[in-house]
Formats: structure tokens, C-alpha cells, sequence
């Protein structure tokens, strides 16, 4: 597969990349790694996002390029789809400027129809694979590309405190360090920047953790009133789930993060022995066996009763 997609890059001459919209670490700069490093080919490329580059994302070089709107008229040789799982989560509008689609993913059930699929669930992140297509056309890498790849790595991997931190998301990191990467300069501009709008959400969110009676899994919610009495929003919700997930004795962690009057973006986290992708697909959503999210309607309530209804089924079954 990695064969196909490099002798495609050399055959055409203009690309789209994108990822999900609210792009995490991986998914913007495993983006901008591939979008810089087709520029520096001598190619056409557009990155691009349905939604704007995060804050906390904005010392990734070329984010000042992504778009969030593509004219009527512009068509490009191959669209590149990142880190999505499905077409609809980066724009499903996108099929039709592109003459033909590659998914490059590692999510899970993560295929697009009609498109070349690169799927690797065993990927430690999405950069990591850019990464392999990149080495594999023998791409000298420069400092740009490797602060968008190391990046990538270092955001999906939880600053590689998660299981999927293997050797070859250390290797990948590695090896980006020794083209000049800074670990220090990363890590302060991803954790240590942070506006204080955030910190105000973050500690009214805390406001509502609540641990199961088994102690097995804990939640916290922010709420659309929140935003409003703190200044921030849902951008400053970043890694919020990591305070339930950091509780001794937890094995799933949930965000209910609200969206609309009666609608929750859940989002869940595994400590290994329950799978939360599977749950999230039961809500219509989708992700890893560690990591996932899903839309649902109803009350607080009525969506913290069915989830925790879910998770105690799974977690009988563990």
C-alpha cells in the first residue's frame, strides 16, 4: 500500500489534505507534516480543515496555510483523508474536488468508498504513518515536517504514557530529535501555554466528577453554561478526560462535553481491559479500543444512566 500511494504522489501534481474536523495533535500535524513535505516536492497542496487550527496547535509550521473553505472550481489529482474514519467526519463535500481519495487512518471499521485505504490500527498515530510513506520515498526530511511528525507521535501517544507508545512511535521520535527537533520546545507549547479561560473551565468541570460506587470509571461534564460564565469553549476542553482517567482504580474515563440543548459529546477512555471503541459504536460513534467519543441525546441524566449502564455490562465482561 505504502508502494501505491508514493508512486502516486510522484505520478500527480496537485493534493488536498485533511483531516477531522476539531483536529487533535495527530490529525493536524500529521496533515501539515505531509502537506510541507509535498510543497518542498515541488507540488501543489492545499491543507485543509472544516474547523479552525487550535490554539494550542498553532506553532506547528504551515498551520498558517490550512483553509476551512474550498472555491466551487478547484479540483486537485488525489485527496489526501487523515486520521477521519469516515469521509463525513472531514467533509464529505471533498469527494467531489479530488479525482480520487487515499484514507490513510488507524482507527478501526476506517474505510472510505472508491478511495485507496491505508489502514494500520496497530499505528501508534496517524503521523506515524506519514511518517512510513515519507521514509519510504527516501524524503530528506527537514526541521518543518519533523516538528509536524514528532508532534503527531508525542500528542496521540499521550507523551507516550499510553499503551500504544511502542518501539516504533520511540524510534519515529527519535530519529525526528536527531534532525533537530527540541523535546522541551513541544512539550511547553502543547501543555504550558495555556490561556486562563481554560483553567476557570477546567475547575468548574472538576465540579462535577463523579466516581461509580465500584470506582471502576468516573466522569466530569462541561456544560454550554460553562462557556458562557468562564469565557471559554470547546477548544479549551482539550485532554480534560485525562483527570478522571488519572484516578487510582479507574479503568474508564468519560467526558460529557454538551453540544446542544439536549445532545452530549461523549467521550470515553480505557485503562486497557475495556474496549470503549466498541462502546462508542453502540452510540453511533467510533474510535480505538482506548479512546473514543460518540454523540447522544437526551438529558444529563439520561445520558450519564445509559453509558453507565454500558460500562458496568463491559466491565462484567472484562
Amino acid at each position: 500500500m505504502i508502494k501505491a500511494i508514493v508512486e502516486l504522489i510522484r505520478d500527480c501534481d496537485s493534493f488536498l489534505v485533511a483531516a477531522h474536523g476539531k483536529p487533535d495533535g495527530d490529525a493536524l500535524a500529521a496533515t501539515l507534516a505531509l502537506a510541507n513535505a509535498l510543497r518542498r516536492m515541488g507540488k501543489q497542496v492545499v491543507p485543509y480543515n472544516q474547523d479552525p487550527v487550535p490554539q494550542d496547535l498553532g506553532f506547528l509550521p504551515g498551520c498558517n496555510a490550512v483553509v476551512s473553505q474550498l472555491a466551487s472550481t478547484q479540483r486537485f489529482d488525489v485527496g489526501f483523508i487523515l486520521d477521519a474514519g469516515s469521509l463525513d467526519r472531514a467533509g464529505s463535500h471533498l469527494a467531489k474536488h479530488c479525482d480520487q481519495l487515499v484514507n490513510i487512518d488507524h482507527h478501526p471499521y476506517s474505510e472510505i468508498e472508491g478511495a485507496l485505504n491505508y489502514v494500520d490500527t496497530g499505528a501508534s498515530a496517524t503521523g506515524i504513518m506519514i511518517w512510513r510513506i515519507l521514509d519510504g520515498m527516501g524524503f530528506d526530511f527537514d526541521l518543518e515536517v519533523a516538528t509536524c511528525i514528532y508532534t503527531a507521535v508525542l500528542a496521540d501517544t499521550g507523551s507516550f504514557r499510553y499503551s500504544n507508545a511502542d518501539r516504533e512511535a520511540f524510534e519515529v521520535a527519535g530519529r525526528m530529535v536527531e534532525m533537530g527537533v527540541d523535546p522541551w520546545e513541544i512539550s511547553s507549547r502543547l501543555y504550558e501555554s495555556q490561556p486562563e479561560e481554560r483553567l476557570h473551565l477546567l475547575g468548574m468541570a472538576l465540579g462535577t466528577l463523579e466516581v461509580s460506587a465500584c470506582g471502576r470509571f468516573a466522569s466530569i461534564v462541561v456544560t454550554e453554561d460553562m462557556y458562557r460564565m468562564t469565557g471559554a469553549n470547546a477548544e479549551h476542553t482539550d485532554r480534560f478526560i485525562n483527570y478522571p482517567r488519572s484516578i487510582e482504580g479507574v479503568e474508564v474515563a468519560i467526558f460529557y462535553r454538551q453540544v446542544g440543548r439536549r445532545e452530549y459529546k461523549v467521550g470515553f477512555r480505557s485503562a486497557g481491559r475495556v474496549d470503549v471503541g466498541e462502546l462508542a459504536r453502540r452510540l453511533g460513534g467510533g474510535g480505538h479500543h482506548n479512546a473514543s467519543g460518540a454523540l447522544a441525546e437526551g438529558t444529563i441524566e439520561l445520558v450519564k444512566a445509559r453509558v453507565s449502564d454500558m460500562i458496568e455490562r463491559a466491565l462484567a465482561d472484562a
